[in-house]
Parts: structure tokens; sequence; C-alpha cells
């Protein structure tokens, strides 16, 4: 099965008990010393957030797979001058992990209630995958409490051609479901996340030994699968909500920035948020499938500084 996200066919689609591992097994690396983590309640959830830095907030959202822990890199250039905050989504990571609520116009209010407890009043996004989704519910809710977005290397619900999307077999995720799932995986975590981390990578071995084995034990808490799959199970709800606010809103005015991994959705990234952002500067990450954090680092880290620091252009 090819490793590239939507093939070419879809070329245009834990905490101290985690520090036990060994030293080799030590990744993903760890956010600088200054972040501070906080556990903030709000709309029904606990969500475990890291800060740090100083100047203008950004947020970062994670996905399905990892856990805020994915943004260390880009965390730590951000804070030279940015207050960068890093949620774990509800659910996943060390945030609670509620019977409901995965819908991604509700998880747009844990944002708010995130940035409400720290007050903040606006803040830049960076998001990927699942993270995309609960971004742009916010921005096309909040779009006040925005300056600039970045999505990387996911699609949106119901936006463009996300039903043509969901279509690719590499996505049978999306749809695995039934009494049977949550027994399936349990105790096989890592056997079921190396899949995405294989197959939706350019080069496997750059999704290294030690993220997968933090990622494995955090995925394997109590519930935290189902979790995990609840986001999953929202998306038909989404698609339904998505449509509804670009119906209601019209498209985003804020810049956007739409990066997909060279192997992966690159720049259908951009053909899919140019349905309903009417700013959108296209990117692709190099030589990265879709787990941009793992596979190029570097590349991700200045793609998103340089778009975050650039001056708006000026109006004729």
């Amino acid at each position: 099965m090819t490793r590239t996200f939507l093939g070419a066919a879809m070329a245009a689609v834990l905490a101290a008990g985690l520090a036990s591992a060994s030293p080799s097994l030590a990744q993903p690396p760890p956010f600088p010393v200054g972040f501070k983590t906080s556990q903030i309640t709000t709309n029904g959830a606990t969500i475990h957030v890291r800060v740090g830095g100083k100047g203008p907030a950004v947020v970062l959202l994670h996905g399905y797979g990892e856990t805020g822990d994915m943004w260390a890199p880009l965390a730590a250039d951000l804070a030279r001058d940015h207050t960068v905050i890093v949620p774990d989504l509800r659910g996943l990571g060390l945030s609670s992990r509620p019977t409901g609520g995965y819908d991604k116009k509700t998880q747009a209010g844990d944002v708010a209630g995130v940035l409400d407890a720290l007050k903040v009043d606006k803040a830049d996004l960076v998001t990927h995958d699942i993270g995309n989704m609960v971004g742009y519910a916010f921005a096309m809710r909040s779009p006040e409490r925005v300056g600039r977005f970045v999505l990387i290397d996911a699609p949106v619900p119901g936006i463009g051609p996300w039903e043509e999307i969901t279509k690719n077999p590499l996505l049978w995720h999306f749809r695995f479901g039934g009494p049977d799932m949550e027994r399936l995986v349990a105790g096989r975590e890592r056997i079921y996340l190396d899949r995405f981390w294989n197959e939706f990578s350019a080069d496997p071995a750059k999704f290294s030994e030690g993220a997968r084995v933090h990622y494995a034990k955090l995925y394997a808490q109590p519930g935290a699968m189902h979790a995990g799959f609840s986001q999953f199970a929202a998306f038909d709800q989404d698609a339904i909500d998505d449509k509804a606010i670009l119906a209601e809103k019209g498209k985003l005015a804020m810049p956007v920035l739409a990066l997909g991994g060279e192997k992966s959705f690159s720049l259908t990234m951009a053909a899919v948020m140019r349905y309903t952002a009417s700013d959108v500067t296209e990117g692709v990450i190099p030589a990265s499938g879709h787990w941009i954090m793992e596979e190029n680092p570097a590349a991700t880290v200045k793609i998103v500084h340089d778009f975050l620091d650039a001056k708006p252009a000026a109006r004729p």
C-alpha cells in the first residue's frame, strides 16, 4: 500500500509515568524549561495546557495519534517572541475524558474557555489533523479572536471535496466502529497506532521508536481509545455544523496558511481551504508525509514562524 496519505489518485486530496523510559526513548523532545503546565476546567472538560514564552499569543492544536507534545520544537522556537499555548484536546493526552462533546463545535468552546482562563482575547492558530477541525470551528464562530490561521495536512468536515476525500481506503478509520472496536484494540494500542504512523509517513523511520512508545502509553490510558474513536464518530455532525456555519457567516477573512506534507496532502490543503477562506497562502513541507513535526520539523518551524510574523500586505 502506498504511504502517500491520499495516494496518487487523491494527490489533487504522562507525565511522570512516562518519564521512566530509558534516555534512548526520550522522545518527543521536551518543552523548554520555562513552560508551565496547568489543568483548566471549562465547558464540561478539564484541559491539560502548556504555556510559555512572551508576546502575541499563538495556540497550537494537535491531532489524532499524538498529543500537544508533538509541538515541542515549534513551541520552543515561537516562545522567543510569542506566548505559546498548547492544549491537549479533550479526551486525549492528559486532558479529561468526558463521555461526550467530541463534535468540533463543542471543542471550539474548549479553546475559547482556555483562552478566557488565560485572559487572552486574541491569538493566532496553528493546527494539525483533527486540530484543524477544532481550530476551524473556533475560527468560524469567533473570527475576531483569531489573527492568523495555519492548518496542516488534514481536511475539514463538510468543506470542499470532503465526501470524495473520505472515500479513500487509507481513511478506513473514519468509519471504524461498532460495539467491539474498543475490545479489538485493548492491549493492542501500539499495533493500531503503528498503522497510522507507518502508512501516513513518507519514511516511517522518521517517526521514532521513542515517540511511538510515548504516544502508545498515553493512548492506552483508560478511556483514551474510546475518546479517540469519538473524535471520528463526530465527523458526520461536524460536516453538518461546518456547512451550516459557512452558509451563515461566509468565508474566513483572516490570513490562512494551508500546509500539506509533500508526500501527503501537499497543495490539496490549499485547494480545500479556498472553499472556505478568502486569503489563502499555500505551502508544502518537503520530504514529509502527514507527520510533519516528526518528519521535517525544521522546515515546518521555519514556514510557520515566517507566516505568523509576516506583515499585512499593503492595500492598493
